[in-house]
């Protein structure tokens, strides 16, 4: 019986098992670090010397606390496992520069005393060098990120906050790195220019030009001259150079007509043929010009129903027509509406030099209000009563409007109210919620309408007030 185990045994002797365990260590690509239990260096493997940069003899023989008294070695993980009675795993900088994962494990023996300490030293220097270079990217791509969705949501200008306008937000978005035709309807005062060139800034025309024509101010006798241009003399009062349209202008640029709804029948029908054909005609000219221009379309009217009363050409509205959005009042994207607040605020406080505040009963009133002019009309209300309101603190009776229902119960009762102390509950809600809500400080103050530092300031402050 004893034949077979000696022709199965894997070394015939014992030197022959030394002589492979210790090939098998130095083949190793990873560090290999043995002690005995009193963590006396036996044996180190060149994968480890080549790790560390240290030579053999400074630490054969050398016991592991003498290795790290002196700084030898920075940090023991065989120390750690002799002390624990258990595997230890740590990261350790070498004086290479390598950096490493250590993995100390103790082996006892029979006795349960710990025998010796098996310690694998695995270089990551390249792992964690490319995981620094990505944090750092990620975080680069992040910061730019965020600078252009400040620049370009959260400027007083077009802010999106309101579930509704981040639903109006995901269909630009999907539509503006396309080249096609997109139709912005919505009441006057909503903002159709500023989303018109959230378009255009996310778009490959980005690095050309954009040209915003309102149709309803053009008077129709100049419409076709200022938008196809005219030749030398091809009118009383012509210039003798001729004239460049609009179209010629913005050339492999977007064109923004807003108020499409106002354009002459005449007009529609010259508009449809370029919009066809791609090339327009100077008046007094017969040569065709070839033109590359997106064209953005906006207009408060139902364009639909101009159809119907054949004061719109149909063919010109399907043309038109390609990708319809609709841009909600603010009356239903009511979340927006303290964001534009604190948005306009700031830029007079910082215009005029004031340190003047909304009070909660003024707040509320304005969030009630149902602005049937839109952003507009609120941004025009805001810089009106900072103007003209007397004291730091803007209060309801300052706005030019009473909207229903924001009296403030306490004030009616005829009670002393701190109105200080209730804006700063207000606003303080609304930051928490903002924060909450995205998790850092520059997500959440761009969600208001606020820069970051205005973001943190105020936080800080109505924390203090509330907590005493």
């Amino acid at each position: 019986m004893a034949q077979p185990f000696v022709r199965n045994r894997m070394f015939g002797s014992l030197q022959e098992a030394y002589d492979r365990l210790e090939a098998i260590v130095n083949c190793s690509h990873d560090g290999i670090y043995i002690t005995d239990g009193q963590a006396n260096t036996l044996w180190v493997n060149p994968a480890y010397l080549s790790i560390s940069g240290l030579q053999k003899e400074d630490v054969l023989g050398q016991n592991m606390w003498e290795l790290e008294r002196t700084g030898i070695i920075s940090q023991s993980g065989t120390l750690l496992a002799i002390a624990q009675r258990r595997p230890v795993t740590l990261e350790q900088t070498f004086r290479t520069g390598k950096r490493a994962l250590i993995t100390s494990t103790p082996d006892f023996a029979a006795d349960g005393q710990i025998a010796m300490v098996v310690t694998n030293v695995r270089d990551m220097t390249e792992y964690y060098d490319l995981q620094e270079k990505y944090q750092k990217t990620a975080e680069r791509y992040r910061s730019e990120l965020e600078l252009a969705r400040k620049q370009l949501l959260n400027s007083s200008d077009l802010i999106a906050a309101d579930p509704n306008t981040l639903s109006v937000l995901n269909q630009v978005d999907r539509v503006a790195a396309l080249d096609t035709t997109v139709l912005l309807t919505g009441e006057t005062g909503v903002g159709k220019e500023k989303f018109a060139q959230y378009i255009y800034k996310n778009s490959p025309r980005r690095r050309e030009r954009f040209l915003p024509v309102n149709c309803g101010a053009i008077p129709p006798a100049l419409m076709e001259s200022e938008l196809f241009g005219y030749e030398q003399g091809a009118f009383t009062g012509a210039s003798r150079h001729g004239k460049m349209g609009i179209f010629e202008l913005a050339d492999k640029g977007t064109i923004f007509l807003d108020e499409i709804g106002e354009l002459p029948l005449d007009m529609q029908v010259k508009l449809l043929r370029v919009l066809q054909e791609r090339h327009i005609q100077r008046i007094g000219g017969s040569q065709n010009i070839p033109v590359d221009v997106r064209v953005i379309a906006a207009t408060n009217r139902d364009l639909s129903e101009m159809v119907r009363s054949k004061t719109f050409r149909e063919d010109l509205f399907y043309r038109l027509n390609v990708v319809p959005i609709t841009i909600p009042p603010l009356r239903e994207r009511r979340g927006d509406i303290l964001p534009f607040i604190h948005c306009f605020l700031e830029e007079l406080n910082r215009k005029y030099g004031f340190h003047k505040e909304f009070s909660t009963s003024a707040l509320q009133a304005m969030e009630r209000y149902p602005w049937p002019g839109n952003v507009r009309e609120l941004k025009n209300v805001v810089e009106r009563v900072v103007i003209l309101s007397e004291s730091d603190l803007i209060l309801s009776s300052d706005l030019p409007f009473q909207a229903k229902g924001s009296h403030d119960p306490l004030l009616q009762a005829g009670k002393p109210v701190d109105l200080r102390l209730e804006t700063a509950k207000f606003e303080y809600q609304y930051i928490q919620k903002a924060y909450e809500t995205y998790k850092n400080v520059r997500s959440a103050a761009a969600s208001l309408g606020m820069d970051s530092s205005t973001f943190v300031r105020k936080r800080k402050k109505y924390q203090q007030m509330l907590q005493k």
